[in-house]
């Protein structure tokens, strides 16, 4: 006979998710893996880049919330916390695969060669900028179509808001090397959205210049 279908609807909102996490109530777990985990597989897809890894980190991070909910001390949201323990497996993986984490030989100095060609119009901070679903997922691409190096620093500063010494330690570079990699990502991610991000005013200027 199958068990009872376990929906988010039994709790209301985080706060009564956590209540019942709290409580160790048997059904709480599975509520937060279903209210929780298609953002925590897509951010660890971001980080390690490979789906059956991510699939790996998404299990790993349930586990390891349902059994440290009790350690929990509410200061962030529980997504937030899910979330940076997802980021830490991501990380610890990446570690256990390559030994380090400089792994794109990115140089610390900054090259002619990275700086953008277009010089559209951009918004100082795109990531922090409220944005439709449409931009986000092309953000989301560029993202993922960076170099390791590049893309773990911009998913660190960026994404989950760590300050340039959380991220170096995270990483293991120096507080410059953060700076010249983040740099060098935003180059990056404003080429490649250069002819998304394009005002519609700017497209048809350089149309009536033809």
């Amino acid at each position: 006979m199958p068990g009872p279908t376990i929906t988010i609807s039994v709790y209301d909102d985080d706060t009564q998710l956590l209540v019942g996490l709290r409580r160790h109530d048997p059904d709480a777990c599975t509520c937060m893996v279903k209210r929780f985990a298609p953002l925590v597989f897509a951010r660890a897809l971001r980080l390690v880049g490979d789906a059956d890894e991510a699939e790996g980190v998404l299990q790993t991070t349930f586990i390891k919330a349902c059994n440290a909910i009790d350690s929990f001390d509410g200061a962030s949201g529980l997504g937030t916390w899910i979330y940076r323990i997802a980021t830490n497996e991501g990380l610890m993986l990446l570690r256990a695969r390559r030994q380090s984490l400089a792994l794109d030989d990115v140089a610390e100095t900054l090259q002619p060669g990275d700086l953008p060609d277009s010089r559209v119009a951009w918004p100082e901070d795109p990531l922090r900028s409220t944005l439709d679903s449409e931009l986000r997922g092309q953000i989301e691409a560029a993202i993922a179509g960076l170099p390791e190096g590049l893309r773990l620093v911009v998913m660190l500063r960026d994404v989950e808001g760590l300050n340039t010494e959380e991220t170096a330690a995270q990483l293991g570079l120096s507080p410059g090397a953060v700076k010249v990699r983040l740099h060098r990502a935003r180059m990056r991610l404003r080429e490649s959205l250069a002819g998304y991000m394009a005002r519609p005013e700017e497209i048809d200027d350089a149309e009536a210049a033809r």
